[in-house]
């Protein structure tokens, strides 16, 4: 394989949620099934998801699947990674003709959820990295959500849509600056432990 970033700008996650509850099986296939992946690649085996596409349709799609599971009312977690801009990273390029328009933010901005993130921004290839993580995290500060640091992440606590968008805000900035970027996050919501 070649060592260079391709020049598709389809972005993807892998994620894998994790119920903690009897009914773990039945949570995780009714939040997948609740949300509507038609504008994006979705692959689902026994470890985690992948989904591709557009950003916002990835972004869209994981919040909306943290979201149904977490109303459950269960203590829920979810962790993942965003990618854009990876070596060779063509496959589902059919889902870049989708519109912009997020098919799931009307249903799911009635759910209201708590949760506590952690998330940390990985700039591939630039000297400079530290400074647009730094400048990410100052930013963070501003949108809604309660910025601490964390060892080798930065911990976002507030609502989840608020978190969601802080995240996707980092990642869409950063990736404007640098080809090929990766974010990796953890969320929970529900837990029975305080932070």
């Amino acid at each position: 394989m070649n060592n260079y970033c391709g020049t598709s700008r389809i972005a993807g996650c892998q994620f894998t949620l994790y119920p903690m509850s009897d009914n773990f099986v039945d949570i995780i296939l009714s939040a997948l099934n609740e949300v509507d992946t038609s504008k994006v690649w979705k692959d689902t085996d026994d470890v985690s998801t992948c989904i591709r596409g557009k950003m916002v349709h990835i972004f869209d799609v994981t919040k909306a699947i943290f979201l149904h599971a977490a109303k459950t009312g269960e203590h829920v977690a979810m962790s993942g990674t965003f990618s854009i801009g990876c070596p060779g990273d063509t496959d589902a390029d059919v889902y870049m003709d989708e519109t912009d328009h997020p098919l799931n933010e009307e249903k799911a901005a009635s759910i209201n959820q708590q949760a506590g993130c952690k998330f940390a921004l990985y700039p591939m290839g630039r000297e400079d990295y530290m400074d647009a993580i730094y400048e990410q995290i100052d930013l963070s500060k501003s949108r809604g959500v309660e910025v601490s640091h964390s060892h080798y992440a930065t911990r976002l606590d507030g609502d989840v849509h608020h978190i969601f968008r802080a995240m996707e805000e980092s990642f869409v900035s950063v990736q404007e600056v640098v080809s090929h970027v990766t974010m990796t996050f953890s969320i929970s919501a529900n837990s029975p432990s305080n932070k």
